[in-house]
């Protein structure tokens, strides 16, 4: 038998002051593994990680610390496995109805008596409106969990942590109302070693930029292309630290504004490992390029029947630049926006084309050319890239709810590569997703 520590954490970007929520709060009632990558809600070989949560669920709020601390909350005490490689990891919540009962949640943190709700800046609080993830769970697919699973073997201790990636997991619908569209990642950590800190400064002044800075920790996804696994925002001293982490080599890359909005050239550091320090990292101010580049577009979705239907799909969107030979990073949006990248939901509008559901967006991306620089322990050296800034505008498919189910065929798509130019709104064509769920 093998010994599993469940855990679950969330360095977030989207806290107040500079996000709009105070506190996130949900309820976890149960947490379950699975050896099958493609095992259903209903189909059996699912492993309970949590049993001490039967009839004792748990609230915790996602923001439950400043959002440059390593938040950790534990989900009971360890339990025994069969040795295996746990493909799948589902996360259950509670239903909000079920917070009614006293009983089950007597010290109840959402003020409005359901079991989970966000608490905006302002204090006022709003019902997080769940979807089939409280009766099915939401799954973690071994694409979203480090190494393609969790493989234990007899005789081993193993921690396991999952991270909410609260800021785009949240979706306000209008008119106060925010629903849960989960995106969770899952990976074994280690009780030492499994922190990447950074201090960023003004490569001018010395000093922390008067502005937020956003920095984001990526891996490399089957093609190649650095993936956001977590990001964060500095502290007003210019510090981050991402705990507790997979074991493995990131890919670090930081996006700055100055308290008058002037967005820094983005700085990329590769080949940072866990247990890292890097130390001082700076950020340049761009004397050509100093306000953000948005660039604007539409994802649209049809079903597979004949003839082809408008139907409604998931759809995360991000920016992917090509910044060396062989290395391609998401380019996370400017810090003020609160979200590296963006979780949409294509829906019927008058604005879609016929027979398409459709969403449209904006995002606000840095002009001007990265610097970038492989880790030295001894200091990093960066050199702004040769290549001229280019975005492709990227988008993957997922069925609504899912928590990283990918639908259509294919299920990435990608427009027309675009020059930025700053303080420009810039079109962008079309992310058309067809055969569609």
């Amino acid at each position: 038998m093998a010994h599993v520590q469940l855990q679950v954490s969330d360095p977030s970007t989207c806290q107040a002051p500079n996000g709009p929520f105070e506190h996130v709060y949900v309820t976890i009632a149960d947490v379950q593994a699975n050896v099958s990558s493609s095992a259903g809600s209903s189909d059996s070989g699912w492993v309970d990680l949590t049993p001490g949560l039967s009839g004792h669920p748990v609230q915790i709020d996602l923001l439950g610390q400043a959002s440059n601390q390593c938040f950790l909350a534990s989900l009971g005490d360890p339990q025994e496995l069969q040795p295996g490689k746990y493909q799948q990891i589902r996360v259950i919540l509670t239903d909000n109805t079920s917070a009614t009962d006293s009983k089950e949640l007597p010290n109840n943190l959402c003020t409005n008596g359901v079991a989970n709700c966000v608490v905006l800046n302002d204090n006022t609080v709003h019902t997080l409106q769940l979807s089939s993830e409280a009766n099915t769970g939401i799954k973690i697919p071994p694409g979203q969990i480090a190494n393609g699973g969790l493989t234990v073997a007899a005789g081993d201790t193993k921690e396991l942590d999952i991270d909410f990636n609260t800021c785009v997991s949240i979706v306000e619908q209008g008119n106060g109302v925010f629903r849960l569209k989960p995106v969770l990642h899952a990976g074994e950590v280690t009780t030492s070693a499994t922190s990447i800190n950074g201090t960023v400064i003004d490569s001018v002044t010395g000093n922390p930029t008067t502005g937020p800075v956003l920095v984001a920790l990526e891996q490399k996804d089957a093609n190649g292309v650095d993936r956001v696994f977590m990001n964060t925002l500095t502290n007003t001293s210019g510090q981050f630290v991402f705990c507790p982490l997979p074991s493995g080599t990131y890919d670090v890359v930081i996006v700055g504004e100055t308290s008058a909005s002037a967005v820094y050239a983005p700085t990329v550091i590769t080949g940072v490992s866990t247990g890292s320090a890097l130390g001082t990292v700076q950020l340049h101010p761009s004397t050509v390029a100093s306000a953000a580049a948005s660039l604007q577009g539409m994802v649209t979705s049809q079903n597979g029947a004949t003839p082809a239907a408008a139907t409604s799909i998931d759809v995360q969107v991000s920016a992917l630049e090509q910044v060396a030979t062989g290395l391609t990073v998401t380019m996370p949006q400017v810090p003020s926006t609160a979200n590296a990248v963006l979780a949409l939901t294509t829906g019927s509008s008058t604005t879609c084309p016929a027979a398409k559901d459709c969403v449209s967006y904006t995002l606000l991306l840095p002009a001007a050319v990265p610097y970038v620089g492989a880790f030295a322990a001894g200091g990093t050296t960066l050199a702004q890239s040769v290549l001229p800034a280019s975005y492709t505008v990227d988008g993957i498919a997922l069925v609504p709810s899912s928590g990283g189910t990918l639908d259509c065929s294919p299920s990435e798509q990608q427009a027309t590569p675009i020059t930025p130019v700053a303080g420009t709104t810039l079109p962008v064509t079309a992310l058309a997703f067809a055969g569609c769920q």
